[in-house]
């Protein structure tokens, strides 16, 4: 089976971090994607679409470092389903995504960056990010989380 979704959209809230007794990182964001089509007497008309989407580790950090309300984002990840008892002992359920990958959208000129949850640095948008690093004094990390060489023009905003 196969199970694999990708979404354009704005976040429709700040992001909410939290972090598990394992010390990972988690991200709740609310995102709202949109379609414009032409209706059937011609004119045209828009539809929006509410999802919540989680983010983990290293990529839900860095979603609440740059990411705000209105930013526009691309999530790549797979639909789930979360299923829960209220207070009132009513048993609720949603759709949600599980996000592998985000790229941040919004940018000042350069090229987006992508996050995932492997860690893997971003992608290489055809500027070469290795001679960036190589300016950069090297730091012994002592933390299982890499260093992601981050400079004033790759930040979105």
């Amino acid at each position: 089976m196969y199970n694999r979704i990708i979404l354009v959209g704005n976040l429709t809230r700040d992001v909410e971090l939290r972090y598990l007794p394992s010390g990972s990182a988690v991200a709740k964001i609310g995102l709202a994607t949109n379609r414009r089509f032409k209706k059937q007497d011609g004119s045209m008309d828009d539809e929006v679409c509410f999802v919540d989407v989680s983010l983990f580790g290293r990529t839900a950090e860095v979603a609440n470092q740059y990411l705000k309300k209105g930013s526009k984002v691309l999530i790549e990840g797979r639909l789930v389903l979360e299923s829960w008892v209220d207070q009132s002992g009513q048993k609720r359920s949603k759709h949600s995504v599980r996000a592998d990958s985000m790229q941040m959208m919004d940018s000042k000129g350069s090229a987006p960056a992508t996050y995932d949850d492997d860690y893997a640095p971003p992608q290489n948008h055809g500027y070469d990010s290795s001679a960036n690093m190589a300016k950069q004094p090297q730091k012994e990390n002592t933390s299982d989380i890499p260093d992601i060489n981050v400079e004033d023009d790759d930040i979105p905003f």
